[in-house]
């Protein structure tokens, strides 16, 4: 079983007297940043110059400086660059302010798994990665709550990495929900897998294909983009709140049935072992080294998927649909309102 740790078990005295730096001002980097402002820990924001987000950052309350200068002024340093940028960052910004003793901190074990980045010795290496988008890492804490969080400690050079760790997935609310320990190994691999082949590429391709069947069978577009996405969300959120189980006994027999006799058909042996293909791919580096190659090389194949999956044909009628429905927005802000990219 996993450990789990609560505000009992967090000391938040390990951030008194340390200097934050959050790099980045993207959708976690403004909940991180906002939420250690308010709980009191001395924080900065480092941004590029010429940033989008500086006057975004600044008008929230909290003090701005460049990258190199928030490295400078901090002794704990959490990286929230996109992953392809981290280790640029790291050699421009980071590596010529690190001294003995400080902690290098990261949400995602990307970098460190596949050793783009290398830390001195003399450096607490850990991670805390809330499991949730930054606008629920915000709003949860402002209600009281909290997105539990995990954390990890690749490198313990002081001794306290792991307390310090904990220290500050309480400061942004992760202790109220609870935080996992696990390993930058097993959180990188596993993110990577859960995104590829449930999460975003699974759960879109399922959702595309079914609706394709059916439009292609002539059905009216509008009713398999009812059947095939919209209804998704009252299934996931049955599933989120009560486990499959729970969500096949609150929808009809008939449509229980129908999952349990039909879904092992769709997803079979053949697709088990392609998954099982990919997650060889994450485990051997194959997936790190095309995407930061893609990256470095200017990403012409991911504009060029990008664009093709915005000209799906459901994309049309998902935008037409979802304007007959403006209470699927209504109250809500963009993730863009509130921040302004990566930094």
């Amino acid at each position: 079983m996993a450990n789990v740790y609560y505000e009992k078990d967090a000391d938040p005295s390990l951030l008194n007297g340390r200097k934050v730096a959050i790099l980045g001002y993207g959708s976690q980097g403004h909940a991180h940043a906002l939420n250690l402002k308010d709980s009191g820990v001395d924080v900065r924001v480092g941004l590029r110059d010429g940033s989008s987000s500086w006057a975004k950052a600044s008008e929230a309350g909290l003090a701005v400086a460049g990258l190199s200068d928030a490295c400078a002024q901090a002794d704990v340093i959490m990286v929230l660059a996109p992953d392809t940028e981290q280790a640029a960052i790291y050699d421009a910004h980071i590596a010529p302010n690190l001294e003995d003793g400080d902690a290098l901190f990261f949400a995602h074990g990307f970098n460190i798994r596949f050793d783009l980045i290398a830390p001195p010795a003399g450096v607490d290496v850990a991670m805390v990665a809330p499991k949730g988008p930054g606008h629920l890492v915000r709003r949860t804490y402002e209600e009281g709550g909290g997105v539990p969080c995990l954390i990890a400690v690749e490198n313990d050079a002081t001794g306290t990495a792991k307390g310090l760790a904990l220290a500050y997935a309480d400061a942004i609310g992760g202790a109220r929900a609870g935080v996992i320990e696990t390993t930058f190994t097993e959180e990188c691999e596993t993110d990577l897998f859960g995104e590829q082949v449930v999460l975003c590429g699974g759960i879109t391709e399922l959702v595309r294909s079914g609706f394709d069947t059916l439009v292609d069978a002539g059905y009216q577009p509008e009713i398999a983009y009812f059947e095939c996405l919209h209804e998704l969300k009252l299934i996931v959120d049955l599933m989120y709140e009560e486990g499959i189980s729970g969500m096949r006994y609150s929808v009809s027999d008939t449509a229980e049935y129908g999952d349990l006799s039909r879904g092992p058909r769709v997803i079979d042996d053949h697709v088990k072992a392609t998954m099982k293909t990919i997650l060889g791919e994450i485990q051997s580096g194959e997936f790190a080294r095309e995407w930061v190659a893609e990256s470095t090389s200017g990403r012409e194949n991911f504009h060029r998927l990008e664009a093709e999956g915005r000209e799906h044909r459901i994309e049309k009628v998902g935008a037409e649909l979802r304007g007959m429905m403006p209470w699927i927005s209504a109250g809500k802000q963009s993730v863009q309102d509130v921040s302004g990219g990566q930094g």
